[in-house]
């Protein structure tokens, strides 16, 4: 069983579970339809979104710190400054801290939410990033304000304090805080109760305890393995195996129940997204994190949407589009799964066209490039909130 649970927790499983899916798909046997002779031209659309984002191909990877960076303001520089009289594995600490209460407070916001940095409003992803990294900055997760987070003031933290700190009133809701408050709840109590693996009980000591296992080389899958099991008390317990909590992972009829995992699909967004956004700061400490292009894509909103706008998947009964749908409904997983299988689909098409190496080219450059910024191109030019293609339900610790 051990061995089966650890399965669940890799990219391979990811690949495989979703690949299911997609075959399921082939086979009539999900809510969509797909359309094969659109992948091309999804491709093209997104070669076009990335030369117009990185002429030169010069591409992060898809994670919090670009967030930072919204509406051209250099928000990394100025947490540099902050962080200018501390020592290498200390700034990356801190960064690692900033990062990872970022990410748990980054599930989708809703349409109406906006935040306000100097007369200019930020909204959903962006606004996100910017409000958590004020938040972040002005001191709310440590106990001496500094730019670091504690766990004994992380398990303080409560919905009003990010309603207070993202500016959330009558006329700006915020959908999912006390999901978010109460995910940064566990991540206190997880670091607190951990003291092995986060010494001071700061979640940037995670860093200390991937160079304390493996030196300073490690795959990035390595590094995703530990975000899953050292923060995967933080998660809602969904499904829990010989009390490990799964967590992103959820179970579909269509595939073959030989036993009581066989049927289970994983996705961990979240913390593939916060170990894709883990990675930078720690290579910055002199730690090399190598094969990235193991990881896969994310199964979130604007990757799926630009599957469903662009009519590469189409949904069997369009009147679905017209009902909201919970993380854990098999609608909401196929789409999820389909987003997974099918990144994987238009990668090798883009990185031909662009004459670049999967190894040098990951999946992470391509969300970040591309995909992601064409999901949202084609929301705003479908609908005018830019929502979403499908209604979710969310309780702000998914998507």
């Amino acid at each position: 069983m051990k061995k089966k649970i650890e399965y669940l927790l890799t990219p391979k499983a990811i690949r495989e579970r979703t690949a299911a899916l997609f075959d399921l798909t082939l086979r009539g046997k999900t809510h969509f339809n797909y359309h094969p002779e659109k992948l091309r031209d999804v491709a093209d659309f997104t070669l076009e979104v990335i030369k117009e984002n990185y002429p030169d191909l010069d591409i992060p990877f898809h994670s919090r710190w670009g967030h930072f960076q919204a509406g051209g303001v250099d928000r990394n520089s100025k947490f540099n400054e902050l962080l200018k009289d501390k020592g290498a594995l200390e700034k990356a600490r801190s960064k690692l801290d900033l990062v990872i209460t970022s990410v748990l407070l980054d599930a989708g916001a809703g349409p109406e939410w906006k935040f306000v940095e100097d007369d200019k409003e930020y909204n959903r992803s962006e606004g996100l990033g910017v409000a958590s990294w004020h938040m972040f900055c002005d001191g709310y997760f440590s106990v001496d304000g500094q730019p670091k987070a504690d766990g004994s003031k992380l398990k303080t933290i409560e919905a009003k304090d990010i309603e207070q700190a993202f500016q959330v009133g009558p006329s700006n809701p915020l959908v999912g805080a006390p999901g978010r408050a109460s995910l940064l709840k566990a991540l206190g109590n997880c670091v607190e109760s951990n003291l092995e693996v986060f010494k001071d009980a700061r979640p940037g000591n995670i860093l200390d305890h991937m160079i304390a296992e493996r030196g300073k080389y490690f795959a990035a899958q390595d590094l995703l393995k530990a975000v899953l099991i050292h923060f995967g008390e933080i998660w809602p317990s969904r499904l829990k195996v010989d009390g490990v909590n799964l967590g992103d992972v959820w179970r579909h009829s269509g595939l073959e129940a030989k036993d009581e995992l066989s049927n289970l699909v994983p996705f961990h967004k979240l913390s593939q997204w916060l170990t894709y956004s883990l990675i930078e700061p720690i290579q910055e400490a002199g730690v090399e994190v190598h094969s990235a292009h193991e990881m896969t894509g994310l199964a979130e909103y604007r990757n799926g949407g630009l599957l469903l706008d662009s009519g590469l998947i189409t949904l069997k009964d369009p009147g679905l589009k017209e009902k909201a749908h919970r993380p854990d409904s098999e609608l909401i997983i196929e789409w999820r799964a389909l987003t997974v299988a099918l990144l994987d689909k238009l990668a090798p098409l883009i990185r031909e066209s662009l004459g670049v190496k999967e190894e040098n080219f990951p999946l992470a450059k391509i969300l970040e490039g591309g995909t992601w910024h064409a999901g949202r191109r084609l929301a705003k030019e479908k609908r005018s909130d830019a929502s979403p293609p499908l209604k979710l339900e969310s309780d702000g610790t998914v998507f």
